[in-house]
């Protein structure tokens, strides 16, 4: 397979083959490129505030001198970054980068216990963190290596705007709970004390780690994908060379409603784009369907990137078809399976065709692509390999199958992962000696190179784009006294691709499924969490007592 790439005859005019990532030594050295070359461009956007690149610039080198000078930290030491889509998170962002640091994205609403996890893990010895998630950090810091703290609230950057905002969210909306630490700076006493202290640049080659992008596993423990400056640099290269005929340097106007701690939205949205000096509409709650709507009629934006159900949600918002899309050229599907009906709407209503790309955390994340191209309309497939990638169809002995065969999906090229953070044995089961990452997603090739995924040969569920592995479900629901057994599934559901559904043998026949819910609502993030719960007698399970969850998914697609 890798040796014919039929892809490569049917690549968009103007798409190179290979991309040359000597391009950029780092992500910090595309930053500078930007700033320079875009300096009086608006950057991003949030709530009507608006930072150009040159203003980014100046904050991200603030915080940078920040870390290094007040903090003392060097390349190569961690930094946590616990916050949705707000303007301190780019500056955190870059400036964290420049300084050399590995930055370790932290999605807000963890548990107690699976934020302790992750900070322990990853060795972090600091975090910027949003004020209304300070009070979970509060409960596991001295569990961890951190030693140093960032604080900030929603409207520190906004001026008189942001000073009602913050008042809003802590006292009418009670959104932020009593905190205490003590030790904490905040972020904007953190950018003073930083513009001290001149940015010594750091020397960063591509072997260099840049993110720890944590990712579940079949374990159901949390890994720590290693995505080096390399790679993110490779995948920045490979996207923008597809994309490249269609994006105007300097005038693309980006909807990032995706939080830029998932990787999609990090490379998609806030690497990519800048690259190019796009400004970045930072949406900080999207699941405001009509206020999201309303910003978008606000702005005559060219590009859109979301998961299947933030699209399907879109387009039964009220207002939604009165936007204005004369201006939109691209709109960006992935995370989870784009739907047919949804992309066919989409184009219906807005006159832009919904392209789907297909990645992972560990391939930083695109691996494919659908070409892009005048007249193109939903494929149903998830594209086909960009530049330098090669996509190969996989038996479970690593033997690559033929064009139309169905295997496992492997990906090949610059942007896979260096590997799991400290986690050797992981790694080897999903990165072959030669470099081949195995997804866990069965598919295959048809003769013009085009992939299409048939089933996962994992049992992870995707929620609204987000992996949800039944392993740590079942673990946690059973530490609860009252159940005996536990096996958890993905079962189809319109608004978020999958919902979680638990099956349950009781050890105490009073247990009850409100019970039960309001356990996992006190250790689970709430995509984690059940949406529907099934008591039962016994599980199915093979003949070594393995339970079965295959049956259990098969008897749900069986009609009565």
């Amino acid at each position: 397979m890798s040796n014919e790439r039929p892809w490569l005859a049917n690549y968009p005019t103007g798409v190179p083959a290979q991309i040359d990532l000597d391009t950029y030594a780092s992500v910090a050295a595309v930053m500078e490129e930007a700033f320079t070359r875009f300096r009086d461009r608006p950057a991003f956007t949030n709530f009507g505030k608006t930072l150009d690149y040159g203003q980014i610039d100046t904050l991200s080198r603030q915080f940078a001198g920040y870390l290094t000078g007040e903090l003392k930290l060097g390349k190569g030491d961690r930094i946590a970054i616990m916050m949705p889509n707000v303007l301190q998170y780019p500056i955190a962002l870059f400036g964290a980068l420049r300084a050399g640091l590995v930055v370790v994205n932290t999605n807000p609403m963890y548990t107690a216990r699976e934020l302790k996890h992750q900070l322990e893990d990853s060795g972090a010895k600091a975090i910027v963190v949003l004020d209304n998630f300070a009070a979970t950090l509060q409960q596991v810091v001295a569990e961890t290596h951190v030693q140093h703290i960032i604080t900030t609230g929603i409207g520190d950057l906004l001026g008189a705007k942001g000073v009602l905002i913050n008042f809003v969210l802590k006292h009418v909306k009670k959104m932020v709970p009593a905190f205490h630490l003590p030790q904490a700076v905040r972020f904007s006493d953190a950018l003073t004390r930083g513009a001290a202290h001149p940015l010594t640049p750091v020397a960063l080659t591509h072997d260099d780690v840049a993110f720890l992008q944590y990712t579940g596993g079949t374990t159901g423990v949390a890994k720590g994908a290693m995505l080096t400056h390399g790679n993110m640099v490779a995948n920045m290269l490979q996207a923008g060379a597809w994309f490249a005929s269609k994006i105007h340097p300097g005038e693309e106007i980006i909807i990032t409603a995706l939080p830029l701690y998932h990787i999609f939205a990090l490379t998609c949205n806030c690497l990519i784009f800048l690259r190019f000096g796009g400004r970045s509409i930072l949406i900080t709650n999207p699941r405001d369907m009509p206020a999201f709507v309303k910003e978008l009629a606000s702005i005559k934006f060219t590009a859109i990137t979301g998961v299947n159900t933030l699209f399907n949600g879109l387009l039964h918002t009220p207002g939604f078809d009165k936007v204005d899309f004369s201006r939109l050229r691209m709109s960006f599907g992935g995370g989870m399976a784009v739907q047919r009906a949804v992309a066919d709407k989409w184009q219906k209503v807005t006159g832009c065709v919904l392209i789907e790309g297909y990645g992972m955390t560990e391939s930083s994340p695109v691996a494919t692509i659908n070409p892009l191209v005048d007249g193109a309309r939903f494929s149903g497939s998830i594209g086909l390999p960009i530049p330098s990638t090669d996509i190969s169809i996989q038996d479970d002995d690593g033997k690559q199958l033929a064009l139309g065969e169905v295997g496992e999906i492997c990906i090949h090229g610059p942007q896979v992962m260096k590997g799991y953070w400290n986690q050797p044995v992981e790694t080897s089961k999903v990165l072959s000696s030669d470099g081949w990452l195995r997804t866990g997603d069965i598919g295959r090739i048809d003769e013009m190179g085009l992939v299409y995924i048939v089933d996962r040969k994992k049992d992870m569920i995707l929620v609204s784009g987000f992996n949800v592995y039944p392993n740590e479900v079942e673990d946690i629901v059973m530490q609860h006294p009252g159940v005996l057994e536990v096996a958890a599934i993905g079962v189809p559901d319109e608004h978020s691709g999958e919902v979680v559904k638990l099956f349950v043998v009781r050890k105490d026949p009073n247990l009850t499924e409100e019970a039960l819910r309001q356990f996992t609502r006190e250790n689970l993030t709430g995509y984690k969490r059940p949406k529907l719960i099934e008591f039962r007698d016994a599980l199915p399970k093979s003949n070594v007592g393995k339970i079965l969850r295959r049956e259990l998914r098969d008897e749900k697609k069986t009609p009565a």
